[in-house]
């Protein structure tokens, strides 16, 4: 472990030490040492003897001390993991400083993949496909993220307090007063109650998020485009006119996710898209008043254009008063007072003051280009393109409604809703569902009157089997108006998210093209059209390795079905923070991807836990979107494609080999009889749907009589619970074994980028599961067959892909990464004893008041191993 973290780590670790003895006493302090210690020396133990006396501890504390202690090792993971998100900050500050003073260029970064364009297609061309680049991440609100907001924010002040630290140097009196609040935060955390009283609202995940937008993304998108604009244009840098365009594009489902969360209504989208765009308008204010307030440039030395004389005396004539105000404090300043307007006008429009308002985000950003042309007409630059182009960058890329808000909603519920509507008329009594779904397009007419249709125009169908799907949203849009002008502008995206569903993903876009609806959406918008693939269904639906390569198969036919209909295509990732609901690396799994399937747009959902770790720092937020931006500029290169296209040729029979074998074996695991069941036996996966982490149910039935009733999000969960973590590489070991040519296996590692990234997915989700702790899960059930087939195909699955990968251990060849799970492995351990003996208590017919005190035991845990694992959900 590098040393600062070292460092950071023992601090925090001992800090804990001091609140766990001040508040609970010695002897709570010694009953978490003795826990920590058995399991770190555990782990080291072959023979078993020391888990079970670990374990022996555990079911000998009382039920109140088994909470303290669950609490504990929790808390030790919430500053864990702040210590080596910290770190990650501080070292690509390091690193960021180091090529400051050199003339390369950081690994994974924009520059880096713009030279090696350029050397592939040349300057000019490179510059072209640069300008086109689109990254577009969704937030999601998928019950992922077990870490209470309050929780987050104490996080927060303690990663402030490190910074403080390492920044000032701090000794003496300074460092006894850093130490001290540090303490103060803990005890609060400590303090804290780990668990929500409620579930939150859909609009409390809508505030959690825009949160995020408010901390870091308003700052940090325009942030990224000014870091490239000025490596382009070098010397040049704020003196010209800048070459990077705004290629971050946000969007969010939350509030428009209404697919089995009857929680999300109609007035819920409205109200999302109210608050969004809410704090749009107060950021973009506030921005263009300190913008303003800052261009005290007098008009003898930087005269006013006609154009910028020609927009005051719009402004005048809009409001004399307010003119009036901004001249005042503006003496001489015409760009000031301008600005100071604009800023007034951007206020209004939030307030809805129709006199003042403006009607569309590019009426504002009309506005600032009179300036910004005024400043350069009058010879300055570098007032034009610095403060000011970077509110420019921001009124671009958010816009007044901030993010786009997407809908989703299922197909069968599209299909009700049209066949209620035949039978009883629009007019007859029809049931709140299908008023609802006629309701839904009415809020999205809504919020694209107000905010414009840049705000909602995206409308997802979860499992699209048939055209007639997409057909139906369109149709439902046009029934829900009286007129057709009143119709909303709506994109019917189809999602394709089982097996067959990939498919046939082909056929029935084939078939969608010749629907009116759609040519008319294809001549207005240049012939783009956007397809999302599921990772969660399809991957529960086949296993992880036949679902890795339908997903990868269905890509390549999609794009080349859009290359013969000359359109542009959007493929959208419907990716997790899991590696079995397509998580892991999103750079490395862009450069994975078939030939023409990318071509610089790259979409996908950020979802729950993630949203926070890949954007919650600013210095990690802008790295996230440097690696898959660059990412998606390098897919498309000569040597990226030439390179997919041959090792999925060359390696063809190698990958329907794996598809046959991993699937059979995977379906004979979950179709076996009573799997279901058993799977919720052996799993906390009754009790995660009593974590009150999300808006959205867990399961689409009352029972888990079928996987079919089952979200996938809390299949993943349930199996990283229980250190098995089976979605993320059953079926695998058996598939490798049964294709047998090692040597071909290994080149396939080498040379295929896609059979790479799913073996290093596959190695973290390994490095993460435990067979001495999985034994006991299992265990809880009474099918010896299963949990044998399980225990069977991991040792396989480990035995197998180290022989393919080289390594002695999961993530060897990751050193970093894999030396920081293996150090917290023990102490997930513990919290996994404690979860287990309040399964086992569970399981056996607890009632009353002890039910109640193991179900929150269990909780508490579930929270602690999600705050442990990481990539949870």
């Amino acid at each position: 472990m590098p040393a600062p973290l070292r460092d950071d780590v023992r601090l925090l670790g001992g800090l804990l030490g001091t609140v766990l003895r001040e508040t609970g006493g010695q002897d709570l302090l010694d009953d978490v040492e003795r826990l920590r210690e058995l399991s770190i020396r555990a782990y080291d133990d072959p023979s078993g003897t020391v888990l079970a006396e670990a374990e022996t501890l555990v079911e000998g504390l009382s039920m109140a001390r088994a909470e303290q202690v669950a609490r504990a090792f929790t808390c030790y993971f919430h500053l864990a993991n702040l210590a080596e998100e910290y770190h990650r900050v501080r070292v690509l500050r390091e690193r960021e400083a180091e090529f400051a003073t050199r003339a390369t260029t950081p690994d994974d970064s924009l520059p880096e993949a713009f030279e090696q364009l350029v050397g592939e297609v040349g300057r000019e061309e490179a510059l072209r496909r640069l300008r086109r680049l689109e990254f577009r991440p969704v937030l999601t609100a998928h019950p992922t993220e077990a870490r209470r907001r309050a929780v987050s924010g104490a996080v927060r002040r303690i990663a402030t307090l490190l910074d403080e630290r390492d920044a000032q140097r701090l000794g003496g009196t300074s460092l006894a007063e850093n130490e001290r609040r540090l303490l103060a935060e803990i005890d609060t955390m400590w303090r804290t109650a780990p668990i929500r009283e409620h579930k939150p609202s859909v609009l409390d995940e809508v505030k959690t998020a825009l949160g995020v937008f408010d901390a870091t993304m308003f700052d940090t998108f325009p942030t990224v485009y000014r870091r490239l604009d000025d490596w382009l244009l070098g010397d040049e840098a704020g003196r010209e006119e800048p070459l990077v365009r705004p290629f971050v594009s946000l969007g969010t489902w939350i509030g428009g996710d209404r697919d089995g969360n009857p929680n999300v209504t109609a007035e819920v989208t409205r109200q999302a898209a109210a608050i969004a765009a809410d704090h749009a308008f107060a950021a973009l204010e506030q921005q263009t008043r300190l913008v303003g307030r800052k261009l005290t440039l007098d008009q003898d030395g930087t005269p006013p254009s006609d154009g910028l004389r020609a927009l005051w005396e719009r402004q005048r004539r809009l409001s004399e008063a307010v003119t009036a105000a901004a001249s005042a404090a503006s003496p001489g300043e015409p760009h000031r007072a301008v600005l100071l307007v604009v800023a007034d006008r951007i206020a209004a429009t939030r307030a809805r003051n129709a006199d003042l308002a403006y009607a569309t985000a590019e009426q504002l950003e009309s506005d600032l280009r009179v300036v910004q042309e005024s400043l350069v007409a009058a010879g300055a630059p570098r007032a034009a393109y610095g403060d000011l182009q970077q509110l420019v960058w921001q009124v671009e890329t958010f816009g007044f409604h901030l993010a786009e808000l997407e809908v989703r909603q299922h197909s069968q519920v599209h299909e009700a809703a049209l066949a209620e509507i035949a039978e009883k008329g629009l007019r007859g009594d029809l049931s709140d569902r299908t008023r609802e779904v006629l309701d839904t397009f009415r809020a999205l007419g809504a919020v694209q009157e107000r905010y414009g249709v840049r705000a909602a125009r995206r409308y997802i169908v979860s499992f699209t089997q048939k055209p007639e799907h997409l057909a139906a949203v369109y149709q439902l849009a046009e029934l829900a108006f009286e007129g057709a002008d009143e119709v909303p502008v709506v994109d019917a995206i189809p999602l394709f998210e089982t097996f067959a569903d990939l498919r046939a993903s082909v056929d029935i876009l084939e078939s969608m093209l010749t629907l009116p609806q759609v040519q008319r959406r294809l001549a207005e918008n240049g012939r783009r059209v956007e397809v999302m693939l599921g990772y969660s269904d399809s991957s529960k639906d086949v296993g992880p390795v036949s679902a890795t390569l339908a997903l990868h198969d269905a890509q390549s036919r999609i794009a080349q079905w859009a290359e013969r209909h000359d359109i542009t295509l959007t493929l959208f990732h419907g990716r997790g923070g899991a590696l079995g609901r397509g998580g892991g690396p999103a750079n490395r799994a862009v450069l994975a991807q078939p030939p023409g399937s990318v071509d610089g747009r790259f979409k996908l959902t950020e979802q729950g836990e993630v949203i926070l770790a890949r954007y919650g720092d600013p210095t990690i937020a802008s790295r996230h979107i440097e690696q898959v931006a660059a990412a998606t500029l390098l897919a498309s290169a000569p040597s990226t494609e030439k390179r997919n296209a041959e090792a999925t040729e060359r390696y063809r029979d190698l990958a329907a080999a794996l598809d046959v074998s991993s699937r059979r074996r995977f379906h004979e695991l979950v179709r076996a009889d009573g799997f279901p069941q058993w799977f919720a036996e052996v799993t906390p996966l009754e009790e995660v749907g009593l974590l009150p982490i999300g808006s959205r149910p867990a399961r689409r039935g009352l029972s888990v009589s079928s996987l079919d009733d089952l979200r996938a999000i809390p299949w993943v969960f349930s199996w990283s619970q229980a250190r098995i973590n089976l979605a993320g590489w059953y079926g695998l070991g058996t598939a490798l074994k049964e294709f047998g040519d090692l040597e071909l296996l290994r080149e396939a590692h080498r040379e295929w980028p896609l059979f790479a990234t799913l073996l290093d997915n596959v190695e973290m989700s390994l490095a993460k599961t435990d067979e001495r702790i999985a034994e006991r899960y299992l265990a809880l059930g009474e099918r010896d067959d299963l949990a044998q087939a399980i225990l069977d195909e991991l040792r396989l699955t480990r035995e197998q892909v180290l022989a393919v990968t080289e390594n002695a251990w999961p993530l060897a060849g990751r050193r970093v990464l894999g030396r920081a799970v293996q150090l917290r492995s023990p102490y997930v351990d513990a919290l996994s004893l404690l979860q287990v003996r309040a399964l086992r208590g569970l399981r056996s017919g607890a009632e009353g008041p002890v039910k109640d005190e193991l179900q929150h035991l269990l909780l508490l845990t579930v929270n602690g191993v999600a705050a442990g694992l990481q990539n949870t959900g």
